[in-house]
């Protein structure tokens, strides 16, 4: 049991796998369809995904604690193939998020002024994506202590330096700006705040990732209920103070460049000091520390997941060993892999969308099924439902924003969907498909001699 992660660990890769690249990356899209009404984007995410983790808890509970969506679609519903479709598309999301967080950590390196932008003709950006996600896949491969407790350090960090940042913007809005602090009370109409909700809904996912750990955590039923409590309201809160200043001080700044807003707001926050480049400097460096911490946090439980998939017989043999003690090694090099390549070519845009519509499937899949345990008197009905109505609003307005605004990455969502749902049924239906293939076979076999 020593190298089992305890509850400092698991709030840790709770906050790790949230407050990593979504804030950087999803906070400009967010603030220019909210502006000064971002809270509510923010709270709305957040009071969906809470209510997917109190539904989480519940059916974890009443799984004999090996829970998990996978488990859960399986236990409740009895199709292994959608169960299997649900583990697959997980998966790719996860991939997803782990190469925007990627993207993010080569963009605010880059930022830092003193690297060139290319090596040799490469583009530094996705090198240097490419080279951090090696570096945790390396991290990995040490053990579980080791990467909770360099969780530990990079959360506290990220989570100190963002939290200072808050402050002190609120200190500099109210105290030497002069302009009034807006809180969007004129964007409270209309749809733009749940779209706008819909669209963070990435940045609200890696909690969800504990309950494949559970081998690896000490008095898992606890210690990851309480978590979960206490990692979602955390980042909501974190989200909206960092939104919150960033949209009034800097909002020119989100629609430029919005990947790196953040680094314009500390540095102009500091300017009354005399500290604007200590100020961008050390954004930056947190800008770092968020994402890397993401990285490796996502990469750690989805290395758990894709464990128990294999267990299952959901992933073929070839990505790792079901019976490894801990995470396969094979199986974190393999997703490393994936990742790198999807950071170095893939469509960013598409690829980020496509994990937020994923993971807003199967929360509120995850939430039904919790509805459905209602007779249960541990279970209380109404918050999974919200959970159910949260999700269900939020993907067709995702969906449509794609649709309005980014045309081009709303066909390449469509297009990654339609390639995982066919690799998915041609791995789940393969005894089925080559049973038919073998009826159109001619016959080899030695012909009957009574015949």
């Amino acid at each position: 049991m020593a190298d089992n992660l305890g509850l400092k660990e698991s709030v840790s890769m709770a906050l790790g796998g949230m407050i990593g690249g979504g804030i950087y990356a999803v906070l400009g899209v967010v603030a220019n369809i909210t502006m000064s009404a971002i809270w509510v984007a923010f709270l709305a995410a957040g009071i969906v995904a809470l209510c997917a983790g109190y539904s989480y808890n519940k059916l974890n509970s009443l799984t004999d604690n090996q829970g998990g969506s996978v488990t859960f679609v399986q236990c409740y519903l009895g199709n292994s193939t959608l169960a299997g479709i649900v583990g697959w598309t997980l998966l790719f999301g996860y991939i997803g998020s782990m190469a925007m967080y990627a993207f993010a950590f080569g963009e605010f390196s880059a930022a830092f002024g003193i690297i060139p932008g290319s090596v040799l003709e490469v583009p530094t950006r996705p090198l240097i994506s490419v080279l951090a996600v090696a570096g945790f896949v390396g991290l990995n491969l040490l053990g579980s202590r080791t990467t909770g407790a360099a969780e530990n350090v990079l959360v506290a960090l990220k989570v100190g330096i963002l939290v200072v940042f808050g402050l002190l913007g609120l200190v500099y809005a109210f105290g030497f700006s002069g302009a009034q602090f807006e809180y969007g009370v004129s964007h409270l109409g209309g749809f733009d705040p749940l779209m706008a909700a819909a669209i963070s809904f990435v940045a609200f996912q890696g909690w969800q990732l504990l309950y494949y750990d559970q081998e690896g955590i000490e008095n898992p039923v606890d210690t990851i209920r309480t978590a979960v409590y206490i990692s979602i309201p955390v980042a909501v809160a974190i989200y909206i103070l960092v939104g919150m200043v960033t949209v009034n001080l800097v909002p020119q700044a989100l629609t430029s460049h919005p990947h790196v807003a953040l680094k314009d707001a500390a540095s102009l926050m500091m300017q009354p000091y005399g500290l604007a480049q200590l100020g961008a400097v050390i954004l930056a460096l947190s800008a770092l520390f968020s994402t890397g911490s993401a990285i490796n946090a996502t990469l750690f439980s989805s290395a758990y997941f894709a464990k128990g998939m294999l267990g299952d017989d959901i992933l073929p043999d070839q990505i790792g060993s079901a019976d490894a003690d801990g995470i396969p090694e094979r199986t974190v090099i393999v997703l490393g892999a994936i990742t790198g390549a999807f950071t170095w070519f893939g469509g960013l845009g598409a690829i980020t969308s496509f994990a937020s519509l994923s993971f807003i499937l199967v929360f509120g899949s995850v939430s039904y099924l919790a509805v459905r345990q209602r007779d249960h008197d541990e279970v209380n009905a109404v918050i999974p439902a919200i959970g159910t109505v949260g999700a269900l609003a939020f993907f067709p307005l995702m969906m449509y924003n794609l649709y309005t605004r980014e045309p081009n990455t709303f066909y390449m969502v469509l297009g990654i969907a339609v390639v995982v749902l066919a690799v998915e049924l041609l791995y789940f239906e393969r005894d089925i498909i080559k049973e038919e293939i073998e009826k159109f076979e001619p016959d080899t076999g030695v012909i009957d001699e009574h015949n």
